[in-house]
């Protein structure tokens, strides 16, 4: 017989489960409730969650059943999720809603039965406040239900009398009880714990959103900054043809070329590649072009004008970050390039009737990396149809959907077979072949190349 009756208190508590779900798939999608987890605590929407955790209370009174003369309900659930998932406002105000509503029934149940809400909003209040206001997770939502519905079972056990009565009373609605409520506490935490893990996902999507965003833009001004500093125009250098031209990467880096010109009708040659990339390479870039700019109009020697670079950037470098660059004086009227080279890529001199390229080498260590550095000097004479190639290092390392870098080999090849041409029509065709080698595969680092030719 007891049998019977537990399963028909579960049966008949598992209906008003059933609203809960409706009530709670509600609630957690609720504007009051996003306010709550947002820790906006504003008067008005505590009122309505409280009204509305009270009036759910009355509904888990009206919705019970009556054995031996007592109420079995589950008026206990809507003031525990109230404070345990809203806190103590709503908690102890719901609570003391469906104290009140239960007291108003009277019956000899009616003292334990209207302190089981309000206790149940207190308590839950309290590990509201005690887990920092902060959701509790499905488990500790549960197991609190279960601890809570014994203590209730357990005031009313001491509090209802006759003592056999409460003994029967206890005994035949203890599973019931408890079932019912840890069921209902379970359907709630679980729809809170899918809201906040939403809220969760949906801020890393907008952080992520937001550093892309930030990402391009930065990479917009380091372009900006790149293209700002790099000669709008190719000065007319008498007896030369001179042409640059720099391809940033999708991230871009420090590339820069310059054409300085230099008391006595010289010329200063300048090719470098910063290291790193974004916005901290870009301003890198901008500081090494002002202090080579500088340097070269105080001294006429290379080795000078990259020395005193290199002291002065090597002082101003505490990043890390370092330029390689290479740094030539073109002396118009003798037609000497003296030049160094500061860690760079060393440029390819093809003289006119020979087919071996001369590499202009002179040894030296990258700017910013050590102060007080010394630096080797060269030079070379250019006659009609000579050239000299100067590039980054972006050239020769551009890669194919295969992994296969373009190579120095293939760089040459196409330079000699257009050795004929301007140093701008060179460039281009250069710039085709990498096109044409590295196809789909998308530019990793900036392309930068300037053609110096004896006409």
């Amino acid at each position: 017989m007891q049998n019977t009756n537990e399963l028909l208190m579960i049966f008949s508590l598992l209906e008003i489960i059933c609203v809960i779900v409706v009530f709670a798939i509600f609630f957690t999608r609720s504007k009051c409730f996003k306010s709550v987890l947002d820790g906006k605590f504003n008067w008005k929407c505590q009122l309505f969650l409280m009204l509305s955790f009270g009036l759910f209370s009355i509904y888990g009174i009206v919705g019970g059943i009556e054995f031996m003369g007592a109420i079995i309900n589950v008026c206990d659930l809507g003031p525990m999720a109230g404070g345990l998932f809203c806190g103590p406002f709503v908690g102890i105000g719901s609570g003391l809603i469906g104290a009140f509503y239960r007291f108003s029934l009277g019956g000899f149940s009616c003292i334990p039965g209207s302190l089981a809400p309000f206790f149940s909003g207190i308590f839950g209040s309290a590990i509201y406040l005690f887990c920092g206001k902060k959701f509790v997770g499905i488990r500790i939502a549960v197991i609190f239900s279960v601890l809570m519905e014994i203590f209730n079972l357990t005031l009313a056990f001491f509090m209802i009398k006759p003592y056999e009565i409460a003994v029967d009373i206890v005994s035949a609605t203890f599973f019931p009880v408890i079932l019912a409520n840890a069921l209902g506490m379970f359907v709630f935490a679980y729809l809170i714990a899918n809201v906040v893990n939403e809220r969760k996902t949906q801020a890393e999507r907008d952080k992520y959103q937001s550093e892309l965003y930030k990402k391009k833009t930065e990479l917009e001004i380091a372009t900006r900054i790149q293209n700002g500093f790099l000669p709008k125009k190719i000065p007319f250098i008498k007896g030369f043809d001179l042409y640059a031209k720099n391809i940033p990467a999708l991230e871009v880096g420090g590339d820069f070329y310059d054409v300085i010109p230099l008391p006595n009708g010289h010329f200063g040659l300048v090719i470098a590649d910063v290291s790193g990339k974004g916005v901290p390479a870009a301003l890198f870039m901008a500081l090494s072009r002002t202090i080579v700019r500088a340097s070269a109009g105080w001294h006429t020697a290379v080795t000078d004008a990259i020395e005193e670079a290199n002291s002065l950037i090597s002082e101003d470098s505490e990043s890390g970050m370092f330029v390689t660059l290479f740094y030539g004086i073109l002396d118009v009227d003798k037609r000497v390039l003296s030049y160094t080279n500061a860690g760079h890529n060393p440029p390819l001199a093809l003289i006119s009737g020979k087919d071996d390229f001369e590499i202009l080498l002179a040894d030296g260590i990258a700017l910013g990396v050590i102060e007080n550095q010394s630096y080797e000097s060269g030079e070379i004479s250019l006659g009609q149809n000579d050239l000299v190639v100067f590039y980054t290092d972006g050239v020769t390392e551009a890669i194919n959907p295969l992994e296969e870098a373009y190579g120095e080999e293939r760089f040459k090849s196409i330079i000699t077979a257009n050795r004929d041409k301007s140093p701008e029509e060179i460039l281009n065709v250069v710039l085709d072949d990498i096109r044409l080698f590295c196809g789909d595969e998308p530019q990793f680092d900036d392309i930068t190349m300037m053609i110096l030719k004896g006409n």
